[in-house]
């Protein structure tokens, strides 16, 4: 797929409307950074979780997981598009904070501090809580729960070369351990949504890194544009005001994505034309 992407002055342009978001949204969104500095403060709610188990084509490791459901359904696209479903099992997905203090207390006896906190998010401070990160393995007798093999070769490989383009990114990646202070865990994905996926993987950020660019692209000030044929896409963010609520402008547009950072305010994700990737 071919894609610019640059910095655009805006120039008299004005909100189709503006809408009053809670504080609380700041919390919560395909966007949400969680990590030791940004602890989760909004657990997701249920309604917006979906069984693993309602698509009947793809692997489980055990019985019982569930996902963010538009998460879901790009994985789903994704594996199918990698022809990935015969080789490829989920491994984990969404937790609770009990289940997350569970593995975590477990990996400590069983593996040792140095290797768990490498590997294993301390409780509310583990994306899977947020049913948006998914860890996927090469199927196999013996599939390793905290570190599942994920192999540079075949459906693995494939599936790790489209994920961008259905809203995942490898989380944790080599070089950024200093920034996300986890380990390089290939098997690791998190939905973020289409085209910050792309973006992300473009200019080679972790998430952390991509959070503080778009803070650059204010709504009264540059905007981030995205394009791949007939897609354009605006990204901005609208920092938190004092108070209750914030007052969020929204540019003329097709279609559009509100998600908190879960720092300090907003980003708008805002579609022209008819080609809206997950």
């Amino acid at each position: 797929m071919g894609q610019a992407i640059n910095r655009i002055q805006q120039q008299g342009s004005h909100p189709i409307n503006h809408i009053q978001v809670s504080q609380a949204e700041i919390y919560e969104g395909h966007l949400v950074l969680i990590n030791g500095d940004n602890p989760i403060k909004r657990p997701i709610k249920e309604d917006k979780l979906l069984p693993i188990s309602s698509n009947e084509d793809i692997n489980e490791l055990h019985d019982g997981m569930s996902m963010e459901k538009t998460g879901l359904q790009q994985l789903s696209a994704l594996l199918a598009a990698s022809e990935a479903l015969e080789e490829v099992v989920v491994v984990s997905a969404y937790r609770t904070k009990e289940e997350q203090e569970h593995i975590y207390a477990t990996s400590l006896v069983e593996n040792g501090p140095v290797y768990t906190a490498s590997y294993v998010a301390l409780p509310d401070q583990s994306e899977h809580q947020t049913g948006l990160a998914v860890d996927v393995g090469k199927i196999s007798r013996d599939v390793d729960f905290i570190a599942p093999s994920f192999p540079s070769n075949g459906a693995c490989q494939t599936f790790k070369q489209l994920a961008a383009d259905y809203g995942f990114i490898q989380r944790y990646k080599e070089g950024k351990e200093s920034i996300t202070k986890i380990s390089c865990e290939p098997w690791h994905f998190r939905y973020v949504g289409y085209p910050h996926s792309r973006l992300i993987e473009e200019y080679s950020f972790c998430l952390e890194e991509y959070i503080d660019f778009v803070k650059g692209y204010t709504y009264s000030g540059d905007h981030l544009r995205f394009k791949n044929g007939s897609l354009q896409v605006e990204i901005y963010y609208v920092p938190a005001e004092v108070g209750p609520s914030t007052t969020v402008p929204i540019v003329k547009c097709d279609l559009y994505r509100l998600s908190g950072n879960n720092r300090d305010g907003f980003i708008i994700t805002a579609f022209h034309g008819s080609e809206h990737n997950g």
